[in-house]
């Protein structure tokens, strides 16, 4: 097998890389000098605690992900199939630092995993994202340290070789980075803006070959499925395009829960198609379009969108009670495939903002 690290350093080598080589080391030096700070991550839709501003100088953010390969029911029909899975969810955690600091990810691909799997983050600065510093076979763990230049919020994925790389990201390998300012969120015009709480929303396509009566097949392995799998994912037409992994993982008991007067940062990624987030009977306070906050965010929005390979971030403070629908605005994908989430919020009623005036009757 290709050693990847090894095939990067000869590529820069062949292109006058000495720069790079050399370069290494210092940066390497820089970091060991700051603080150092271990995060335990945890699954979406939640987050990890951090500070949304911040007057500690850069440190060194460190997080460890396991790699697990498992079968999961995506549907309420009960439909199975094998997953790839960054820490054993879909997304991946969302994994919190600020502008300037380091983040540090130890990756580990269990000897019990029957694939190869890496990480290429869309935040970071070469290496095809750390994917060329980070390609692990089972049995193996690797160390990736980058350098938080841009604040933002970006994807991160599993980018192994060729038709591997959309069938690993397809089966769910995704997740995102939050990269905060170091003073936090403004509204464009410098006032500090502050979230009560956070949720973490990952869309999620799924192509689950149908057999020759129409149900949805089942396979022993994951490796079974491949030829069937990626001959469909060549349509371009998903079976199931979901929140968090699967059909009603964030509605009903599962809604994400809030307060009339709270703020709440909602933080949507899609690793490959294009969505539009809408939450019926709120709006986007602000939404910073393509998640990077050096640019003002847009304001008063109904639906925005999330090109495939990004995320984005939106503000809401909720003003009425009730539960409110989250869903990508392609209703047919929201309705027949699955992309919804509810938030359920708890609060007083406001009649100036929204009142019944006539009950339904009679005409007349």
């Amino acid at each position: 097998m290709i050693n990847r690290r090894d095939l990067f350093l000869a590529a820069g080598a062949a292109a006058g890389a000495a720069t790079v080589l050399t370069a290494l080391p210092a940066m390497a030096e820089e970091a060991a000098d700051l603080p150092r700070r271990e995060v335990e991550l945890v699954a979406p839709p939640f987050v990890h605690p951090h500070e949304q501003a911040t007057r500690r100088g850069a440190e060194v953010v460190a997080f460890t992900m396991t790699i697990i390969e498992k079968e999961q029911v995506i549907d309420d029909d009960g439909t199975k199939i094998h997953v790839f899975t960054y820490n054993g969810s879909i997304p991946g955690p969302l994994m919190v630092v600020h502008e300037g600091d380091y983040l540090e990810l130890t990756l580990v691909n269990p000897p019990t995993n029957a694939f190869d799997h890496n990480i290429d983050f869309h935040a970071s600065t070469g290496a095809l994202g750390g994917g060329a510093l980070t390609h692990i076979n089972p049995g193996e763990e690797v160390t990736l340290r980058f350098k938080a230049t841009r604040a933002g919020v970006f994807i991160y994925h599993c980018a192994p070789e060729g038709p591997m790389i959309p069938w690993h990201v397809a089966l769910g390998m995704n997740g995102a980075v939050l990269v905060l300012p170091r003073d936090g969120l403004t509204d464009g015009s410098g006032k500090p803006l502050r979230y009560d709480r956070v949720y973490y929303v990952g869309e999620q396509d799924f192509y689950v070959p149908r057999d020759a009566d129409g149900a949805y097949k089942t396979y022993a392995s994951a490796a079974d499925s491949f030829v069937d799998m990626t001959a469909l994912m060549r349509g371009l037409i998903p079976t199931h395009v979901v929140f968090n992994g699967a059909v009603g993982a964030l509605t009903e008991k599962n809604a994400l829960p809030a307060k009339v007067g709270e703020t709440v940062l909602i933080i949507h990624s899609s690793a490959m198609r294009d969505t539009r987030p809408h939450l019926i009977g709120g709006h986007g306070d602000y939404v910073w379009l393509m998640g990077k906050f050096a640019n003002p965010p847009m304001r008063d929005l109904e639906t925005w969108i999330v090109p495939g390979g990004s995320a984005v971030a939106a503000l809401y403070t909720f003003r009425q009670p009730g539960v409110y629908a989250y869903l990508n605005h392609n209703l047919i994908e929201a309705v027949f495939l699955g992309a919804t989430a509810h938030f359920r919020v708890e609060g007083k009623w406001n009649d100036d903002l929204m009142t019944q005036v006539r009950r339904p009757g009679p005409i007349g």
